[in-house]
């Protein structure tokens, strides 16, 4: 039986494996196949959408997402509003590991990706602000309520991957403004704008970058070390979130294609 969903998180399987009343749904889109079938469970009374980034295996590296059809997917399920946690190293040396980081800025580095769903036509969508005002409002809030620490405001850097970044590449994110450097922010979030959603990322720093300090540089299993240590926290933060989240868009986000003449239709 279908089933609808107006919230969604974008994560790991183990965000939101333990919910009860659970139901899979795999959607088709024009765009491919989004990466695994969609988990749509009852949180606070409303229904929300789960959509493995990388895949329930974590069969996917970051520039084999296929982010046109995962967005594609949640928004024709009725999704107006994202949840996005995602593991980031530190650029600076205040951000370590555990921490909580809630970014306000992007800045895209990737290079082999599709960016964009408007393949004709000219259709130019305002970004200056990539993040929704509400969900990092309703994040702050829920942070604060459940005495979760988090860094508010930060520049997420995007690169391509799969590789680490070298020294000298992770100076350089630093010293163009960059506060926490990740492989999957984008075109994500962008692609959330094209399509009129509500995207809220949520960082959590798993390493110190290579060009912070350390003789190693950063390294897989770290990574994912940190990011299993700290998945119930984030669970937690999520969880706690979506009840906060806004019933009524009243944001930006909602009127950001009025005026433009979309090259499709839209879900």
């Amino acid at each position: 039986m279908s089933r609808s969903a107006d919230l969604a998180v974008i994560g790991g399987s183990g965000l939101y494996a333990l919910l009860a009343d659970a139901v899979e749904q795999k959607v088709d889109t024009p765009y491919g196949d989004p990466s695994d079938v969609i988990t749509i469970a009852d949180v606070g009374g409303r229904n929300v959408a789960f959509l493995p980034r990388h895949g329930r295996d974590h069969r996917l590296p970051p520039h084999r997402i296929n982010y046109r059809a995962n967005l594609w997917a949640l928004r024709s399920l009725g999704v107006r509003q994202i949840l996005a946690p995602c593991a980031v190293g530190g650029l600076r040396p205040e951000l370590g590991p555990g921490t909580f980081v809630l970014p306000d800025q992007v800045i895209d580095r990737t290079s082999s990706r599709v960016r964009t769903f408007f393949d004709v036509g000219a259709v130019h969508v305002n970004y200056a602000d990539p993040y929704c005002p509400a969900g990092r409002s309703a994040v702050l809030r829920t942070a604060a309520e459940r005495d979760h620490a988090i860094v508010d405001g930060g520049t997420m850097f995007v690169i391509e991957g799969p590789r680490f970044s070298t020294r000298a590449e992770s100076r350089s994110c630093t010293a163009a403004g960059g506060s926490v450097i990740n492989m999957t922010g984008e075109p994500e979030a962008t692609l959330a704008r094209e399509l009129g959603l509500c995207y809220t990322s949520i960082a959590l720093v798993t390493d110190l970058d290579a060009g912070v300090e350390g003789d190693h540089g950063v390294t897989q299993e770290e990574v994912f070390r940190v990011f299993r240590e700290n998945t119930e926290r984030l669970r937690d933060l999520l969880l706690a979130t979506l009840a906060q989240l806004p019933a009524e868009r009243t944001c930006p986000c909602p009127s950001t294609l009025d005026g433009l003449t979309l090259p499709f239709e839209l879900p």
